[in-house]
């Protein structure tokens, strides 16, 4: 029987990951736009509380209690545990309407991400539409071959990690995934690295 474990966050700092992904996703902002927005799987909520000093206004939700502990020392109204495989928001923010979904680093991890697309589906549509910002660590041909050609498949997949990745996307895979629930792919920003050895994609969409 597997269980969810905690991912355990020790402080509210930005993570590894926000140094070269979070630049790009607020260039994909716009206030005008994306005026209510909503982190997906928000972690130590170190990218929402970015966002709301750029005058954003951002919540987050993540499954880890750690995560919104610390997130919520910024802002307690702001974030809520949440179950991610769940249909429906924490209470607090069920009477918010977001026109603005974001989620970093976290399809990869999930066991049914078309249930994951279909949540953001629904969430946005109830507010008239609106737009989905996604990362997920990168997978082409050409950086697949390199990590084969050096040995380090067990190290990049690593399998012994609990709770790791268990959905390697390709840029064609994520944008099936995402056309496949009516989204409108608009956007698609290859971060860290060179080209096509990058470490994330951030793809954004509209609906």
């Amino acid at each position: 029987m597997t269980v969810y474990k905690d991912y355990i966050f020790n402080h509210s700092m930005p993570t590894y990951v926000h140094s070269y992904i979070a630049e790009p996703i607020i260039k994909l902002l716009d206030h005008t736009k994306n005026k209510n927005i909503l982190d997906l799987g928000c972690g130590n909520g170190a990218l929402v509380k970015r966002l709301v000093n750029l005058d954003f206004n951002a919540f987050g939700t993540d499954a880890s209690t750690t995560g919104i502990e610390k997130a919520s020392e910024f802002s307690n109204e702001r974030f809520a545990l949440q179950d991610l495989s769940a249909d429906e928001l924490p209470e607090k923010f069920k009477n918010l309407k977001f026109d603005t979904i974001i989620s970093t680093e976290v399809i990869e991890h999930l066991y049914d991400p078309k249930s994951f697309i279909k949540f953001c589906k629904k969430h946005l549509k109830d507010n008239g539409g609106g737009e989905l910002i996604i990362s997920t660590p990168y997978h082409g041909y050409l950086k697949n071959l390199v990590i084969g050609i050096l040995g380090k498949w067990d190290t990049h997949a690593n399998p012994l990690w609990d709770g790791g990745h268990i959905k390697f996307w390709s840029k064609r895979s994520i944008y099936k995934l995402l056309e496949s629930e009516g989204f409108e792919v608009i956007n698609f920003v290859g971060c860290g690295r060179l080209p096509f050895f990058w470490k994330s994609m951030i793809i954004k969409a509209k609906i």
